[in-house]
């Protein structure tokens, strides 16, 4: 028997949730197939046996939560079942010889049941390891599937069908301990239970919490604030989509932001690193982490070596990045790492914010909505649509002076977009 390990899908993923099963007890599955759906804290992967075998068991029901790395999941059968006896071969002669009194004793001990009767009245092909092991828990072997050779019953299919028969309770088990708990730390500040519903933490919730406070209280941080005028770029996005129209690519202001950020990056390289005990991380690339509200939290796909890249190829990876970020579908790969984090409210409207900086990144920029301002040019009132951009810095990798001109090379980048169709 092999067992199936819950497996680690990322290098800091310490427990997750079952998501799904699928297959079941009893399924013969081959090196390759899909047999679960994982959920860790940042997306769901799907599983693959490695094992060629029968599901003996499932360990672990559908949906169960924390189940830690390297935990049994479920079990697959390699016995090869005993070949069934052939109709036209004659019962082999029983030597004489006397056997011995030990394999005697233990044979009297544990008799093989009589073979049954099928309803038809016809015999029931079951090994005698089989039979035995049917008896001793209670099971009719008229219940059992045989699987092995012209149907014969064998060892697995009597523990498939006990393991079976033991799921409902396991069900129940899992369905108990999914009941609604009572938040204690409320009912310490007087709001009484029933007055609200408690919906459990789930792996994502917990990781980003976790990940929050640690960057909140250990990373010395501090806003950057600066307006941006962007009526030159939406100018060019009308005319760049237009263009790509035929290829049914859409820029987003998101993706000439993402863009801007890379190449400031690369004008400015102090910004674009990392601290670590042993030093200072300087990243050789601009791989920009954008942040994409999802089910249960927020995860941030990764536009890689983003300073490359033209608008038209980050506005496709980056629509495709956010929908399997949504439907929990990325690679490890594609969310962990990045050197730089953009997190965008203004389509929310959000005129400006503050975001929490994604360790082990140096900096974040937090975009918010463009809107029509008054602005003074020339000495003369005009209106102008101005967007606030916030970059949060980590104290240790970039002080005021490089964070400010980081900010003084992403500026003129939004407000004269043609530089980067080049």
């Amino acid at each position: 028997m092999t067992d199936i390990l819950m497996p680690a899908l990322s290098p800091t993923m310490e427990e997750g949730v079952l998501a799904k099963w699928h297959v079941k007890v009893g399924d013969t599955v081959s090196a390759g197939d899909v047999i679960a759906e994982i959920e860790t804290d940042k997306a769901t992967m799907e599983v693959e046996a490695v094992d060629e075998g029968e599901v003996l068991e499932i360990l672990v029901p559908e949906g169960a939560e924390n189940v830690k790395v390297n935990t049994p999941i479920a079990r697959l059968s390699g016995d090869a079942a005993a070949p069934a006896p052939k109709k036209a071969d004659a019962p082999a002669e029983t030597p004489k010889a006397e056997a011995p009194k030990a394999e005697a004793s233990k044979a009297e001990a544990a008799p093989a049941p009589a073979a049954p009767k099928a309803e038809d009245g016809g015999r029931i092909f079951a090994s005698p390891l089989a039979r035995r092991l049917a008896a001793q828990a209670g099971l009719d072997l008229k219940s059992v599937k045989g699987t092995g050779p012209h149907g014969r019953i064998v060892k697995r299919d009597v523990e498939a069908a006990g393991k079976g028969a033991a799921q409902p309770a396991a069900a129940a088990a899992a369905a108990t301990a999914a009941e609604p708990r009572k938040a204690l730390a409320l009912a310490q500040m007087g709001i009484p239970d029933g007055s609200y519903d408690l919906i459990p933490l789930d792996g994502m919730k917990k990781a980003v919490a976790r990940r929050m406070v640690d960057s909140v209280q250990n990373v010395p941080h501090f806003p950057l604030f600066i307006d941006v005028e962007i009526d030159q770029l939406m100018a060019v996005r009308a005319k760049v989509n237009k263009m790509l129209e035929p290829q049914g690519i859409k820029v987003s202001v998101n993706d000439f932001v993402i863009k801007a950020a890379a190449l400031a990056l690369k004008a400015v390289p102090e910004a674009n690193a990392s601290y670590t005990p042993e030093g200072i991380a300087m990243h050789h690339n601009a791989d920009v982490s954008m942040a994409v509200a999802i089910d249960g939290g927020l995860i941030t796909p990764i536009i890689k070596k983003a300073e490359t890249k033209g608008l038209a190829q980050i506005a496709t990876e980056s629509k495709d990045l956010a929908k399997r970020a949504r439907e929990r579908k990325l690679k490890p790969e594609e969310f962990q790492g990045g050197t730089f984090s953009v997190s965008n409210l203004g389509m929310f409207g959000i005129k400006s914010f503050t975001s929490i900086i994604n360790e082990p990144q140096g900096c974040i920029m937090s975009v918010g909505a463009g809107e029509q301002r008054a602005v003074v040019k020339d000495g003369q009132i005009v209106p102008a649509t101005v967007m606030t951009v916030t970059l949060t810095c980590d104290h240790r990798v970039v002080d005021g002076a490089t964070g400010a001109r980081f900010l003084q090379a992403f500026k003129p980048l939004i407000e004269d977009p043609v530089a980067m169709l080049a």
